[in-house]
This record gives structure tokens, C-alpha cells and sequence, in this order.
């Protein structure tokens, strides 16, 4: 389970750059996995301040995002793999743009809204974005709507 937030500050999308599996870079969104028995809310509030080096207040839920897939197991063995990414709103209240030194990202920055298609980035960020435009009462997103 992880947690995720969408930061929108005129018309930019605050993201951070990592790598893919094999070493390319690729932008995904602020947030990150959360610790035994740590709330949600707070972590995706200490993922951004890690990745970003912003304090953020979180202004709103969006969604959940599920998914499941197989990945490599241990002897050889396929893993079932189910993940839940939480998606939050949230808003700089402190702090300053900085990069993650020795994390799962490299670079962070402000990226234009109008600029994300473009971008090489994981799917969550269109799924967070269409969360945040579209703000389903349920949290949800429809499947095959674009």
C-alpha cells in the first residue's frame, strides 16, 4: 500500500524523476510506500517532504488506485502481486524544491499541466490527474474513459 498526492500550483504539477527497471528515466508522482502501522495521510506528507522537500497540508482525498499483476517470485515462482496507491490533493505550506538524496527519485520539479502528455512518466499520473479533474463522488475512475 502506498500513498500519492497531486500538487497543482498554477498550472504546474509538482513530480519527481526516477528510473525504470532498466535505468531510464521516467516521472512519477510524489509518494511512496507506507511503513508498518503508519497512517496514510502521514505518509504521503513524509514522502513529499522527502522527494521534494516541500511540507505539503493535504486538501483532499481523490481515490483509490488498484492493481494487480504478476511479478517474479522467489524460486522462480510468479508472485500475485495486489497494490493499493491511496491519492490525495495537497498543498505547499513550507520548505523548498530540492532533489532526494539517496531515494527511490533523483530530481524533482514543476512540470506544466499542458506539458504531462509529453512527458515519459508512469500511468498513475494520468490516473491521478483524471482523479483530480474529475473528482468522482466514489473515488473511482470508469474503465475505458479517457
Amino acid at each position: 500500500m502506498a500513498a500519492y498526492a497531486v500538487v497543482v500550483r498554477d498550472g504546474q504539477l509538482l513530480l519527481a524523476r526516477a528510473r525504470d527497471d532498466d535505468g531510464r528515466p521516467e516521472w512519477v508522482l510524489p509518494g511512496g510506500g507506507m511503513e508498518h502501522g503508519e497512517d496514510p495521510y502521514d505518509t504521503v506528507r513524509r514522502e513529499l517532504e522527502e522527494e521534494t522537500g516541500y511540507l505539503v497540508e493535504v486538501t483532499g482525498f481523490l481515490g483509490i488506485d488498484s492493481s494487480r499483476r504478476t511479478l517474479p517470485g522467489r524460486f522462480r515462482r510468479p508472485a500475485d502481486h495486489h497494490g493499493l496507491r491511496l491519492l490525495y490533493e495537497g498543498r505547499v505550506t513550507g520548505g523548498e524544491l530540492r532533489d532526494e538524496i539517496g531515494g527511490s527519485t533523483e530530481h524533482a520539479a514543476w512540470q506544466p499541466l499542458d506539458a504531462v502528455p509529453s512527458l515519459a512518466r508512469i500511468g498513475l499520473i494520468d490516473t491521478a490527474l483524471r482523479l483530480w479533474r474529475e473528482r468522482p463522488t466514489t473515488g473511482h475512475l470508469e474503465a475505458g474513459r479517457g
